[in-house]
Parts: structure tokens; sequence; C-alpha cells
């Protein structure tokens, strides 16, 4: 490569008379044009190989960190326990029935009967009847059909007390028994 400059290559003829100098790149601006590729490849070669650093690797980390912030595993067997020793009590019915008419009448009427949600005195129930069922759909909602999680809402103790004014109210309309409703048949 020869460091002459203004050398014309000879287009004027072909170009409506401009001229084109053929200068060589100043050699700073080479220079870092090979320092990038090199830097290119060895920084390719020390992320994905060396360092192991992939974004499959760092959303498992935080996934493996969230579950173990947040066990949901927990959170499921708990919820299960909790439906499988519950039981209706006239103080929990008392006070559900107290919270049903402050939260939640506006969708499932005063009767049960429901108005936009459905209603809890029959024997369909769309997203289960069971106790475990009840209460799920108390905690997590169902947004899909416009009913908000009520867990970020109500305590744990209101949560039970909601469920069981409905199960009794249910059971009273129905004839069903406690028992019946903690079984894996939810839609009798």
């Amino acid at each position: 490569m020869s460091k002459d400059t203004n050398e014309l290559l000879g287009h004027a003829d072909e170009a409506d008379g401009i001229e084109e100098y053929d200068n060589p790149l100043p050699d700073w601006w080479v220079g870092l044009f090979w320092i990038t590729i090199i830097w290119a490849f060895g920084y390719t070669i020390h992320y994905h190989v060396i360092a192991d650093r992939s974004f499959e690797n760092a959303l498992a980390r935080e996934m493996a960190a969230a579950e173990a912030r947040w066990p949901a595993e927990a959170a499921a067997a708990a919820a299960a326990a909790a439906a499988e020793t519950f039981t209706v009590t006239p103080e929990l019915v008392s006070a559900g029935e107290a919270l049903y008419a402050t939260q939640c009448i506006a969708c499932h009427g005063a009767e049960l009967e429901g108005l936009i949600g459905p209603s809890f005195v029959d024997d369909e129930w769309i997203h289960g009847g069971t106790v475990a069922d009840i209460m799920r759909i108390i905690r997590e909602g169902v947004p899909e059909k416009g009913m908000i999680p009520w867990e970020q809402i109500l305590s744990a103790q209101q949560i039970n007390e909601v469920a069981a004014f409905v199960i009794q109210r249910h059971m009273d309309a129905t004839g069903r028994t406690i028992e019946e409703m903690r079984g894996a048949d939810g839609a009798m």
C-alpha cells in the first residue's frame, strides 16, 4: 500500500467531469477498525464460552431466585391443607356475610343468585365447586371473567370467612354436605 496522495483515478469522463482521488485511509482509522474486529471476536468467545453468560442462563438464575423467594409449591400445599381442614362455623359464616355484603354483593347478588358473576345457590359451578376450588377462586380470582384476585385485598382469615358464608348458603340451598363439598366432584 503506497502513501501517495492526490492521485487521480481517471474516471472524469465517466462521471460528468467529477474527479476521484485515491487517498488511503488514515492509519489510526485502520487501526481502530482492526481493533474493533479483534475485540468483537474476543468478547464473543469470553461472553458465550469462558464466562458462560447468556440470556438463557440469566433467566434460569432469575427463575431459581424467584422460586427460592416465593415458593409456589409451598403456597399451593398450604392452600390445599387449609381447604382440607376448613370447617364452617357460625362465627365464620356471620363474619363472611358482612364481608360478602360489602365486597361481593354487586356481582353475585344479595341472595347469591348471580348478577354479573355466577350463582352460588345452584349445582352449576363454572370453575369447580369443591371447598378448595371456592377458596382458590376467591384468592386468585378469575381475571378473564372480570373477578379480581382478592388475596391482595382480603386477609387469609377474611377469605375463609367469605368462603364459609358462600359454602353454607350453597349447602342450605342444595342440600349438599361439607363432605360432598370437599370431594373431587365439584359439579354435582
